[in-house]
């Protein structure tokens, strides 16, 4: 109190000053008095605001009135949150009706559960996260699950169960049932190991390297990739994996975008019979087009599978498994996707996305005599709201799954036909 009352008594006899030459001076003078005036009273503007200012800004010099606001701001508001981790998931069902099936036929058809599962997606500052569990009647396992972290130019570095970067990405199909790709593991796979990605203007590229499968158990067969798989007599699994895809998008953010790219991939196999590595290789071209409401895209890719089999078993086929099951594929083919697919625009206002498509791929085997592993699917997937729903019908020849179908030798040389309905609820 008594320093203020010595700050009001300095204003007075500055105010008594200023009045007294006032009256004796000429206009310029008074002029003069009246700056000197200004000047001293900010100075005491300042001391009375660096008595009042907290303790922290009064042991640095005098801030602008605007640096003490964003000063206080500051204190009084935490730092901001950087992290953003979302949970997702979907549960899905199907409406079957299989014609090469008796009780299916006899029953007009039947249902039940496809997959419940569980997304977890976000970043934390740089830090990527990214995971998706899935729960089936008869298993439940992993598909994908990897951290990462994105650099100043956008690029990305994968750690973990990520997708192996080959052919048409993210999916060689439009439909629920997929085609021949994902079945020999050349489609929607997903392995243990490092992926960085980078694009640069229409370029796009990627390099992985995969020690293993994901699960780093080949004895397992509750798994969502197909992998070589050890079953029996047929004891081979992935190991030591390298993968590079390049690809080039011409009309780049245009309405018009059509990407040319080619695959690598090569590694090794590990029998765990003749204790011996042998090596496996595939490559592939593709086309993928966004072209207005049309999309099309081709691809061609061959495989070969050198594998260290004991004498006795035979080391033209080899046995890939996933989804509780397994199957012998030829050790040695080439694969051919054509698919086609066009948007409608929403026909009614609770459809949101209409997309018609005719999905059809062929496995053209090594295997002396055997026939062709083709499957077409003609269908629609509706988009409303939060549901998503395929309606599909397929007709597969030689395909597992339909009949006595194999994608090795022998087989179903019939064509076989399924409705299939997937009707899915996501979040």
């Amino acid at each position: 109190m008594k320093r203020a009352c010595a700050v009001c008594g300095s204003l007075l006899l500055v105010m008594a000053s200023g009045s007294f030459a006032a009256g004796e001076s000429t206009v310029e003078e008074l002029q003069r008095e009246i700056s000197d005036l200004k000047a001293r009273l900010a100075d005491l503007e300042a001391l009375v605001a660096n008595i009042s200012a907290p303790r922290e800004l009064r042991e640095t010099a005098v801030l602008p009135a605007e640096k003490v606001a964003e000063v206080e701001l500051a204190q009084a508001q935490p730092e901001a949150d950087t992290a953003a981790i979302e949970l997702g998931g979907a549960l899905r069902f199907n409406v079957i009706h299989r014609e090469d099936v008796d009780s299916s036929e006899g029953k007009r058809g039947e249902s039940g559960l496809d997959v419940f599962r569980l997304n977890v997606d976000g970043a934390i500052n740089n830090l990527l996260l990214s995971a998706e569990y899935r729960f089936y009647p008869y298993m439940d396992t992993i598909r994908y699950g990897w951290v990462g972290y994105q650099f100043e130019d956008d690029s990305v570095i994968q750690a973990g169960i990520n997708q192996v970067p080959f052919g048409l990405l993210p999916y060689a199909a439009h439909n629920a049932w997929f085609g021949v790709p994902y079945y020999v593991g050349m489609a929607d796979d997903y392995d243990m190991g490092v992926k960085y990605q980078r694009e640069d203007g229409p370029w796009s590229g990627q390099v992985a390297f995969y020690k293993n499968e994901e699960l780093n158990d080949a004895g397992n067969l509750d798994r969502y990739s197909y992998d070589l798989v050890l079953q029996g007599d047929q004891q081979n699994e992935e190991i030591n994996q390298l993968n590079a895809r390049l690809a080039y998008t011409f009309g780049k953010n245009t309405t018009c975008e059509t990407e040319l790219g080619g695959s690598l991939e090569a590694g090794q196999v590990y029998n765990n019979l003749s204790d011996e590595r042998g090596d496996h290789r595939a490559y592939a071209l593709h086309l993928d087009s966004r072209c207005g409401r049309w999309n099309f895209q081709l691809q061609g890719a061959r495989y070969d599978y050198e594998v260290p089999d004991p004498p006795g078993v035979d080391d033209r086929v080899v046995r890939f498994g996933a989804f509780a099951g397994a199957y012998d594929v030829a050790a040695a083919g080439k694969v051919y996707v054509a698919n086609v697919a066009y948007n409608f625009a929403s026909p009614w206002r609770y459809i949101d996305s209409l997309t018609c498509y005719n999905d059809y791929s062929l496995l053209d085997k090594s295997l002396d005599g055997a026939s062709d592993s083709q499957i077409n699917t003609l269908g629609c997937a509706i988009g409303s709201g939060p549901l998503f729903t395929y309606v599909d019908y397929i007709l597969a020849r030689n395909m597992p799954f339909f009949g006595d179908g194999s994608l090795a030798g022998g087989g179903e040389d019939d064509w076989l036909g399924r409705l299939n309905i997937n009707i899915g609820y996501y979040w």
